[in-house]
């Protein structure tokens, strides 16, 4: 289960017009907003991720302004594991417990998951906020990283596994963000 002391949220590559050719790309977008809303709400940490940005472009505006005073980790490998900066922002920080979302699912989100995996981490794939061009893509991508050990779940279900109780005094702020 997920725990505030051990968790971290990942975003892959939500940019530019790849972002804009994902399969059911408006809850790709609300989903990743909320998970980020949520995580700022309780304090924790946050790793975002950009592939080659001067081709693909930035991410996107909507996702940006809930990332204000996070730098990106810029990259040209598709799985994050294999740059050198993620690893190192990622070790900084002693989590091991890796909330994981983005693009594409089949390919960066896929490869970072496994990599992840083998690397001692536990990945939480949020199967609402990860997305690929074709519905078969992504539901490959999901099965493929659920074949490799991760755990499913979505962004509700990260939220709430986060706050445990209705009595945390957190509780008004993650309703307000999933309502």
């Amino acid at each position: 289960m997920l725990s505030r002391t051990n968790a971290v949220l990942i975003i892959i590559d939500i940019q530019g017009n790849l972002a804009q050719a994902m399969y059911d790309k408006e809850n790709l977008f609300a989903n990743s907003v909320k998970l980020i809303q949520g995580f700022k709400a309780f304090n924790l940490p946050i790793i975002f991720t950009e592939q080659i940005p001067q081709k693909l472009d930035k991410t996107l505006p909507v996702i940006l302004q809930e990332l204000e005073g996070i730098e990106p980790i810029e990259k040209e490998t598709f799985s994050c594991w294999d740059d050198r900066n993620f690893i190192k922002q990622l070790k900084a920080l002693s989590r091991k417990h890796i909330v994981l979302t983005g693009i594409e699912c089949h390919v960066c989100v896929y490869q970072t998951a496994l990599d992840l995996i083998s690397n001692g981490y536990t990945v939480h794939l949020v199967t609402d906020a990860v997305s690929s061009r074709t519905p078969e893509n992504r539901q490959v991508g999901i099965e493929a990283i659920k074949s490799a050990g991760a755990h499913l779940t979505s962004t509700e279900m990260v939220l709430f596994e986060l706050l445990r109780t209705a009595a945390d005094p957190k509780f008004k702020d993650i309703f307000k963000i999933v309502k």
